[in-house]
């Protein structure tokens, strides 16, 4: 007898079944079959939605803010949006992750009060040798980030050129990807003095301060670094088609080469948006005027490697400023990743069910090295799953569970609602209420699994 049992339409590894049921043992999935269920302990039959794999949300700021403490409200909102896994970045307050005793410490907060299962993302501080990135590695961390622009110099710093080819030199025997904050330091601070002097404000202000072409040249060099080293260098968001179709230029000529899109890209427009939103949808790199078509281009090419929610934990009054320029940057996205971009998918007359499960579960389970352990449904898996619910919702932050209750998508529809989420076959969230307690998430290493699956392993 199996301790659970979920029956209804679901998104496997293989594709969609209509009617199928999963069997549960011991956190794992045990067996996958079709007509009637077998006996277990739980029985759960989903008639008006699908079960999809759990997400891996692969760009967080659980600790930005509030610290190493902030893992527990995160990751009680994110089982409260269907993501059982979270790729917590680097830059925690007061300081980012950049050693090993810094990595332990953080396993040990995410083993005592997470209600997800986290992997974790580790830096390089400017100036530090290379000597902890091993011990790190060895530790279990899935990638490494580093930053072209300096939001805080201990927090955020920027790292020179020199130390990011040093950097690339040291990860190119391994799986470990770079990624890297996109931005030129001095054309943003020349152009957002510019915007300044000259009396703009508001969030198109903001985005024509911190232009394509910033992005793009931070970018290209990063890339050819990268190359120069034989690593593989990750952009963490990028926001044009263009910055995908130059990712791919270096994949097609045999570098490891990689670009992230976050999902606010997809939804807002500043020219549409920024009125009424003004910092509340201020993220950077800035959200672009009339790229969200061509956004979903490249996903539909295939040029995307993952969609994230970039989630940051900055509470409302980060954003209350009279100057755009002076509110911080990026937005809460825990519990909206799942249903906006299922929304959105929808909208567009895509298989939302499909492109949900490759591009929030699959894809960035494979990209960290957590697949198969994570990022679909099949036997041997962790039980981790969403239950969507074909139930529309009006977002309201009021009701989210990560105590920051703000978010620029209050008011839009969702097509779906999460009606439940299993971490490890541990019931999550129940569609009203948080069911696990905190430890009942964990610390996730990397796997021996990579994104370059065609090449050798690097030695």
């Amino acid at each position: 007898m199996f301790d659970l049992v979920l029956q209804g339409p679901a998104m496997l590894s293989d594709g969609r079944h209509d009617a199928c049921w999963i069997g549960v043992q011991e956190g794992k999935i045990a067996a996958i079959g079709q007509g009637d269920a077998p006996d277990a302990a739980e029985v759960h039959i989903v008639t008006e939605g699908i079960i999809l794999p759990g997400v891996v949300d692969g760009q967080t700021h659980a600790c930005s803010y509030g610290g190493l403490p902030g893992i527990e409200s995160t990751t009680r909102s994110a089982v409260a949006g269907g993501v059982t896994t979270l790729v917590d970045m680097p830059y925690d307050n007061p300081d980012p992750l950049n050693t090993k005793a810094r990595l332990d410490e953080k396993i040990a907060t995410i083993n005592a009060v997470a209600y997800a299962d986290m992997a974790l993302y580790a830096t390089v501080a400017p100036g530090q040798d290379n000597s902890e990135i091993a011990p790190l590695i060895e530790g279990g961390v899935v990638a490494f980030k580093i930053s072209t622009f300096e939001s805080n110099p201990t927090r955020f710093p920027r790292i020179q050129t020199p130390q990011i080819l040093s950097i690339f030199e040291t990860l190119a025997p391994t799986n470990i990807p770079l990624g890297v904050h996109n931005e030129d330091q001095e054309m943003v601070h020349a152009f957002m003095a510019a915007a300044k002097k000259a009396g703009q404000n508001g969030l198109v202000a903001h985005s024509e301060s911190r232009p394509a072409s910033a992005e793009m040249s931070a970018t290209a060099q990063f890339l050819e670094l990268g190359a120069a080293a034989h690593a593989h260098a990750h952009i963490v968001h990028l926001t044009t088609a263009r910055g995908f179709q130059l990712v791919d230029n270096y994949a097609f000529d045999g570098y490891r080469a990689t670009g992230e899109l976050c999902v606010h890209y997809l939804w807002f427009d500043p020219e549409i948006d920024g009125e009424e939103l003004g910092a509340k949808m201020k993220v950077n790199p800035p959200i672009r005027p009339g790229e969200i078509d061509a956004l979903w281009e490249e996903i539909l090419a295939g040029r995307v490697a993952l969609i994230s929610s970039d989630h940051s934990s900055w509470p409302i009054d980060n954003k209350l400023t009279p100057s755009i320029f002076d509110a911080g940057a990026g937005i809460p996205g825990m519990e909206t990743l799942l249903p906006c971009f299922y929304t959105a998918a929808e909208q567009r007359g895509l298989d939302a069910a499909a492109l949900t499960a490759e591009m929030l579960s699959e894809r960035p389970a494979r990209f960290f090295g957590l697949f198969p352990q994570k990022g679909a449904i099949r036997i041997g898996a962790d039980a981790d799953f969403a239950i969507l619910k074909h139930q529309p919702q009006i977002w309201d932050s009021a009701n989210a569970h990560d105590d920051l209750n703000w978010s620029p998508f209050d008011g839009r529809v969702f097509s779906v609602t999460v009606d439940r989420t299993y971490v490890r076959g541990q019931l999550a969230w129940d569609g009203k209420n948080i069911c696990n307690q905190p430890g009942s998430g964990t610390f996730v290493p990397r796997g021996n699994g990579h994104w370059f699956e065609d090449e050798e392993t690097p030695s």
